[in-house]
């Protein structure tokens, strides 16, 4: 199901805390395991998450028991001031709750946030074979800037990237 579809509707977006460190972490291995999400291998500890990532913009998606079934956040693209409205996201759903437009609800709050606090480029990177990712980020308004071949080695094998961005239209 994508987008307001009724499994959808019963999904709340609420801040991430360090309280959900353990579910977070664990989606997010979940997602390495996968073969498809990263070339990381091993979910970060909860220090090296919560230091890389922008605590502003950090959303979890919650299901109607209460179950936290997914993640999104966003990370500065460099130190530098001229690339202050540029980051990087990264989002994770359960593979139990995947097909249910969660990442769909956690992508669209995401951009909520990122345009409101002036943010005026959310970037990624997705490995081609990752075609549902893909294709959310296309619907989402995200557009492929090109591809990084051969950009690094996963499990003993070279990979591509896809770039992919969204320029915010409110951000002048």
């Amino acid at each position: 199901m994508i987008g307001n579809e009724p499994a959808a509707a019963e999904v709340r977006l609420r801040p991430m805390t360090a309280d959900d460190a353990d579910r977070v972490l664990a989606i997010y291995q979940a997602g390495l395991d996968g073969g498809n999400a990263s070339f990381e291998t091993v979910a970060p500890s909860w220090a090296d998450f919560d230091a890389g990532r922008l605590p502003a913009h950090r959303l979890v998606a919650v299901d109607a028991d209460g179950t936290l079934i997914g993640w999104i956040a966003v990370s500065p693209t460099s130190a530098r001031a001229v690339y202050a409205g540029v980051v990087e996201h990264s989002v994770y759903v359960d593979p139990a709750a995947q097909g249910r437009g969660v990442a769909r609800l956690l992508l669209d709050a995401l951009i909520e946030s990122t345009d409101a606090a002036g943010i005026w480029t959310i970037q990624s990177g997705v490995f081609p074979e990752n075609t549902a990712s893909l294709a959310l980020h296309r619907r989402a308004g995200f557009r492929v800037v090109g591809t990084r071949e051969r950009v690094g080695r996963h499990h003993g094998r070279w990979r591509d990237v896809v770039l992919l961005e969204r320029r915010s239209p409110v951000v002048d």
